[in-house]
């Protein structure tokens, strides 16, 4: 027998102390136990959370030493431990993280951020000019996630309390798309190491797997030496026996572990049996079975595992079939236990081998890998399989062109991605010049390398039906981005939270702008209609009636056949001069916004936990009382955008937990992911141009409807998705701020460049457009300048937006081709 030491208390010093931990742990038990275990006549439970560190110096028994007394307990706050004759405790503070970091109900919003960086990714959403950016650019503690999120990171070893019925939908499923084929493999090759004779115990193995994966949930995979030990998980919650023992307290009350004097006092606590060695190498049927039946399950789990990896939410099929792959089918056959767990008699987690509950999991969309989007993970093999057939295939033989193109435009949604987080982690772990720098650089990379494509592809061709293109595309990202996008946000959100309010200041910054990009961009367009030549397709009239006029069709201003002298004395020029006076408009905003009007936006970082935390006040309720440089956590009231003002306070008043932040892409590697997803993203536009051909000759669409729709907001989906997780939050500002900066960067920064690209290789880019573009653009931005007015939102007024974009549609939908194409 061992030996083990403990800690106690004479028996004067027990019952207060005893009653202090009552006392201080009734109010903060976990709400979902009724009563307390201490209140059930059960042993008492002192509980250390492991994500507490002021109590790391507490020494908790050995796990090994005594596994029989632990039980999983998560303490939801601390207890008040008082300590000496001193006085001196440990307060408890009680945890409310969620899982986004968003807390509601009150007047102000707080936003927690774990570290310095993910405060500066915070404060950059803020900032005019910058990429809105939902995802960590750094590792987020499991500890500090919600069970739903904890849940997803599980390796299907641990069996949890769970209520319910295990007959669900996505388990039904299971059967018909994946159960069925599996158990057959096994069925098939149970006969076959039966009839190897030495293979036999593979045979029942094959036989009890196949029984297992026709229906494996609710069933617990063991080990048969592991099955008659304790296999409850070790936790930081020891039971302290309330047994009356003379020896140890003179009462029946439990004494503690945290306190001061110790009388040391020895406890027998029976030895672990030793751990067998298994011959499992030297068999002959070990290799028997690794040569005929291992091979063949190797290739049905693989494929298992990637069908069920690639649509995201049965990724705990893939999980369960890489675990029975790597570690059931290496076990020895004896040692395989298969039995069916009851959730009645189970208090606390066990650790198994495998142990799956469900099939499918609906918030597997949050998954992420190195910080990395699942979905955009799952997409990057479509990106390299796109260019291999792209550029081996040029006969189609494999794929016509219309499949070529909708793969191609398909997998610039994951590239868009990748250049947003790369662009979001350099500027999370930059000043603000370079912050700065990279948006304007590499914000609009993804647009205008598709229309430069389309550009030179169109002039090499010798058709101006490309140029049509790249208009429609242009109007198209304007309208999605004024509005569909903070249409759709505005539903979701309003669906959720009934009213929604935003900062209407900052939301007519971004109004005045858009006034002014249009009216700069469409001035061209108004200058043709007034100086440009009327060209009609077709005139006719009664013969020999001249009092009757003529009759003409399809009538529409046209500057190619203008005179020459027209278009290079007074088109080029106001051209070139809107392409300065734009940018200079879009910088006179960064100044206002950014530096000399910083207070519009009003967010504030406030510190009080230990993982930092900011709010973000309303602009009538506080004023801006303190600065930030950098994102920096600093005391309450602390205003995020005054780093602007050119303040120069150094990191020194940041949070000490910041210098210890894991980020997951460094400045350096995210720099690499920027240069080769742009790299990559000019090859898939390239395809989209190349093979976007077929589709615009012989398709009945209109011309401007693929322009408008496919072209445009395909790009535009990873922005879509944080505008609405950004409403889902009650962050409506962020949601509508997503949309007007992306509509400002097309008019204020792409079309100059587009314009500014053509006077150095000429590919006959002008700046006029149809008619319909004209229209279509005025009309978007007097709607939602008016949506705009009184700061408030609901899911009405996003509903309105959505309709009126989905009519625009329509009418590009019906409208005819453009003439050159």
């Amino acid at each position: 027998m061992a030996l083990r030491k403990s800690s106690f208390v004479p028996e004067d010093l027990e019952k207060p102390r005893t009653r202090s931990v009552l006392e201080s742990t009734e109010n903060c038990f976990d709400p979902e136990n009724h009563h307390p275990p201490w209140l059930q006549g059960r042993p008492e439970r002192l509980c250390i959370g492991a994500q507490h560190p002021e109590l790391n110096g507490v020494a908790t028994p050995s796990p090994d030493a005594c596994s029989q007394h632990f039980c999983h307990f998560t303490p939801k706050c601390f207890l008040t431990v008082h300590r000496g004759a001193n006085g001196t405790s440990v307060r408890s503070t009680p945890s409310h993280f969620g899982e986004d970091g968003w807390h509601e109900g009150t007047t102000k919003t707080t936003i927690r951020v774990e570290n310095e960086v993910e405060a500066q990714r915070e404060a950059n959403n803020y900032r005019f000019g910058f990429r809105k950016w939902k995802g960590n650019v750094t590792e987020r503690p499991i500890e500090d996630r919600s069970d739903i999120v904890k849940e997803l990171y599980t390796d299907l070893s641990l069996v949890r309390p769970r209520e319910g019925s295990a007959i669900t939908v996505g388990n039904i499923a299971y059967v018909f798309l994946f159960g069925w084929w599996i158990s057959l493999f096994y069925i098939l090759i149970c006969p076959l190491m039966f009839l190897t004779i030495l293979g036999a115990p593979y045979g029942k193995l094959c036989l009890k797997m196949a029984l297992y994966l026709l229906w494996p949930f609710r069933k617990a995979i063991e080990k048969v030496s592991d099955a008659d030990k304790p296999n409850m998980k070790p936790t930081n919650c020891e039971r302290i026996s309330s047994q009356k023992d003379d020896d140890l307290v003179g009462d029946g009350d439990c004494a503690p572990l945290l306190v001061s004097s110790p009388i040391l006092t020895e406890i027998p606590v029976p030895l672990l049996p030793q751990k067998r060695t298994s011959d499992y190498w030297c068999r002959v049927s070990t290799y028997v079975w690794l040569l005929l039946g291992y091979p063949v399950l190797v290739v049905v789990h693989f494929l298992a595992c990637v069908l069920s990896w690639l649509p995201v939410f049965s990724i705990p099929v893939a999980k369960m079939n890489f675990r029975i792959l790597t570690t059931v089918l290496l076990m020895a056959p004896e040692e395989v236990h298969i039995k069916k767990q009851e959730m009645q008699n189970l208090l606390c987690e066990i650790r198994v081998t495998l142990y799956c509950c469900q099939a499918f999991n609906m918030y597997y969309y949050k998954y992420t890998i190195q910080g990395i989007n699942i979905f955009a993970l799952n997409l990057l093999p479509l990106v390299f399989m796109t260019l291999v057939l792209g550029y081996t295939d040029h006969d189609h033989i494999y794929l016509n062109s219309e499949t070529m193109f909708a793969i191609a435009i398909t997998s610039i949604i994951p590239l868009s991605y990748y250049i947003g987080m790369g662009i979001a982690s350099i500027s999370a772990q930059s000043n603000f010049a370079v912050g700065a720098v990279v948006n304007a650089t590499f914000g609009s990379i993804t647009e205008i390398t598709f229309y430069i494509t389309a550009l030179l592809r169109g002039h090499h061709a010798g058709t101006k039906c490309y140029e049509e293109i790249v208009k429609a595309a242009l109007t198209g990202t304007l309208l999605g981005c004024i509005l569909f996008i903070p249409g759709i946000c505005m539903t979701i959100g309003g669906i959720k939270h009934s009213e929604q309010r935003f900062n209407s200041r900052s939301a007519g910054v971004s109004s005045a702008l858009l006034f002014i990009s249009v009216g700069g961009v469409f001035a061209p367009t108004l200058f043709s209609k007034t100086f440009g030549n009327l060209v009609c397709e077709s005139c006719s009239n009664i013969p020999g009636n001249a009092s009757v006029p003529f009759t003409c069709k399809d009538c529409h201003y046209d500057m190619s056949q203008a005179d020459p002298h027209l278009v290079l004395t007074h088109i080029e020029p106001l051209v070139y001069t809107i392409s300065v006076l734009l940018p200079a408009s879009y910088l006179i905003g960064l100044i206002f916004t950014l530096k000399t009007h910083s207070h519009i936006y009003d967010i504030h970082i406030s510190e009080g936990h230990p993982h930092g935390q900011y709010v973000q006040e309303t602009a009538s309720s506080h004023k801006p009382t303190g600065e930030v440089v950098n994102g920096c956590l600093q005391p309450t009231g602390v205003c995020i955008n005054a780093s602007i003002n050119g303040t120069t306070h150094g990191a020194a008043g940041c949070l000490s937990s910041a210098s210890h932040a894991v980020v997951h892409w460094s400045r350096w590697k995210a720099l690499a992911v920027l240069i080769v997803a742009t790299a990559l993203m000019a090859c898939c536009a390239d395809l989209c141009t190349e093979n976007i051909e077929p589709i615009l000759s012989h398709s009945s669409i209109s011309q401007y409807f693929i322009g408008v729709t496919v072209l445009a907001m395909v790009p535009e989906l990873p922005e879509i998705v944080n505008g609405i997780q950004f409403a889902l939050q009650n962050n409506i500002s962020l949601s509508l701020e997503v949309g007007s900066c992306i509509a400002v960067q097309v008019t204020m920064i792409q079309i100059p460049l587009l314009i500014l690209f053509n006077a150095f290789y000429d590919v006959g880019f002008i700046l006029v457009f149809s008619d319909i573009h004209l229209w279509a653009s005025i009309f978007s931005v007097i709607l939602v300048n008016y949506i705009f007015m009184d700061g408030k939102c609901d899911y009405f007024q996003g509903t309105a937006l959505v309709v009126v974009y989905l009519i625009l549609l329509a009418l590009y939908f019906f409208a005819p081709s453009p003439r050159s194409c």
